[in-house]
């Protein structure tokens, strides 16, 4: 058995992938939920912390300031930690917590998955020592997050899928490229 994966590109032409067997379909929305789950996961115990007695609550302004110093995010993130902490300790967890969110219902996929790849973008050169090599964790959620835009994850199995029928999006077709 033989699927398609049909989308557009950002020329606006049509693209469609042959994907065998209904497990593609499957690995897809896998992917979409693990990675969904991980995020919300880790906003969640970021607010967490604010309220459990003995818990250090999240605080960016270490990294922010110190760890990316001498990294190409440097200006950006050492300007943020030293001007808007708040801002950004408030802004991370809600990230967090509204990707994985849109990632596990399929809604908003692509417009998720691209903020998710921002924060990985940010977090993959703020922790530039690579220790462990070029290829680590950051980077393969990096690569995560680039898969399930690609592959217009929140179409499989996902309310994407039902968003796209609808009127609005029918009239506005642009609205696809935030979908799927």
């Amino acid at each position: 058995m033989t699927n398609q994966l049909q989308t557009q590109d950002v020329l606006g032409r049509d693209v469609t992938f042959e994907l065998s067997g209904t497990w593609t379909g499957y690995w897809v929305a896998m992917l979409r939920l693990v990675t969904g789950y991980w995020f919300f996961h880790a906003g969640l115990t970021k607010y967490a912390n604010l309220w459990y007695a003995g818990a250090e609550p999240f605080s960016a302004t270490g990294w922010l300031t110190g760890a990316t110093q001498g990294t190409i995010v440097a200006p950006i993130t050492v300007w943020a930690g030293n001007t808007i902490p708040w801002f950004v300790n408030f802004m991370i967890p809600l990230g967090e917590l509204l990707i994985g969110l849109a990632l596990m219902l399929g809604v908003l996929v692509r417009f998720a998955a691209f903020w998710g790849a921002f924060l990985m973008t940010f977090f993959y050169f703020g922790n530039a020592d690579w220790a462990h090599g070029f290829v680590n964790g950051d980077l393969m959620a990096l690569l995560l997050f680039v898969t399930l835009i690609v592959l217009g994850a929140g179409r499989v199995m996902g309310l994407d899928a039902y968003l796209e029928e609808t009127d609005l999006v029918q009239n506005h077709p642009r609205l696809k490229y935030l979908l799927g």
